[in-house]
């Protein structure tokens, strides 16, 4: 069963010293995760779906810190 530690979230601290391109590759593979749970929650496979709202939350993060640090990450 997975769980929200199974995500490896980054931590905060972590974040805050990522450089453009590995903030850039973190959230493209964040939001690759959540396409997949959202998939998954469509076909009903999903059980877990408060993983979906904590893969949101974290994108808006990294957004968040990139966007402060004057990155661009679309």
């Amino acid at each position: 069963m997975k769980s929200i530690k199974d995500l490896k979230l980054q931590e905060t601290a972590k974040i805050s010293e990522m450089s453009q391109g590995d903030m850039k590759k973190e959230v493209v593979d964040a939001q690759k995760k959540m396409y997949v749970l959202q998939m998954k929650k469509s076909a009903g496979e999903l059980k877990q779906t408060h993983m979906l709202k904590a893969l949101r939350r974290y994108v808006a993060k990294l957004k968040t810190f990139a966007s402060q640090k004057g990155f661009r990450v679309d």
